[in-house]
């Protein structure tokens, strides 16, 4: 007797089903998987709800003598660098691996980036692409004045504090080192928008400071502005560097300005934390 193909087809399938319903996975529980906790506030200095994502070490207890670098992430919002700048953190804290110590990440949740990672600009085309920018000095007070004091409130904190900023986050991690150093030991700043109104904060002159500072600057194969102004950063802080201040550039080649972030982050963990280590 002659068996058609569809026919052979159908029995295969058929008994193909009935081993698979037979060993199906039957789930018993199912549970979230949770990495720390959002916070919702009123902030007095925006005048606005604000929201921020809190990464936890594992073994985090509030009742634990232990305390915790900080790290504040710039586009800290779930659905943007907050989920995989924790994972890092996490990988790179294992002992096995002790990148960094244990830290706090703090994701700062945009409302309006565009408005609060740029100070005021006299470029027209400026103006026009971005209607709603300027007020980076509002964002950085915010920082200072509530949000910092806030996370020293609630969580067990140490005194070192690290900020990371890609593109206007760049630009606003570049501005907060220029204009308050202190507020941060640690600058991580990736793809620099220092193109912001013509170029005018590479002409400012750097706030002193006398704290232990590290710096970590790169960009990608991003075109020649981009790559051209995160280099000028880079030497102009070169030229004015003291010995209390650790300065590193890296130009990520195979990276460009949609995902030279996390590689950037990586580098910088190793060189900052590394060499902190060693001093």
């Amino acid at each position: 007797m002659k068996i058609r193909k569809p026919f052979l087809t159908l029995i295969c399938l058929t008994l193909f089903s009935q081993v698979f319903a037979q060993n199906k996975i039957q789930p018993t529980n199912i549970t979230p998987i949770s990495i720390g906790e959002k916070i919702e506030f009123q902030s007095n200095t925006l005048n606005e709800n604000r929201a921020l994502n809190i990464y936890l070490p594992n073994g985090y207890s509030k009742d634990s003598l232990k305390t915790y670098p900080v790290i504040y992430l710039l586009d800290g919002s779930i659905d943007e660098d907050f989920i995989h700048i924790s994972g890092l953190v996490q990988f790179g804290s294992f002992s096995w691996i002790n990148m960094l110590p244990e830290s706090i990440v703090v994701g700062i949740s945009n409302v309006d980036r565009k408005r609060d990672f740029t100070y005021p600009t006299n470029n027209k085309k400026d103006k026009k692409d971005f209607p709603t920018t300027g007020k980076s000095e509002n964002f950085i007070s915010f920082i200072k004045k509530e949000l910092q004091p806030f996370i020293d409130k609630k969580y067990k904190t140490n005194s070192t504090k690290t900020l990371i900023g890609q593109s206007l986050g760049g630009l606003l991690a570049t501005e907060i080192l220029f204009k308050n150093p202190d507020l941060f030991d640690n600058y991580i700043i990736v793809s620099p928008s220092l193109w912001w109104d013509d170029e005018s904060l590479l002409t400012y002159q750097p706030t002193s400071y006398t704290s232990k500072k590290s710096i970590f600057i790169s960009v990608g194969k991003e075109g020649p502005i981009m790559e051209r102004v995160a280099n000028e950063l880079y030497n102009k802080l070169k030229l004015h560097k003291k010995e209390n201040t650790n300065l590193f550039f890296e130009f990520f080649e195979q990276q460009n300005h949609g995902d030279a972030l996390h590689l950037s982050v990586y580098k910088a963990f190793e060189k900052i934390f590394k060499k902190e280590e060693s001093n």
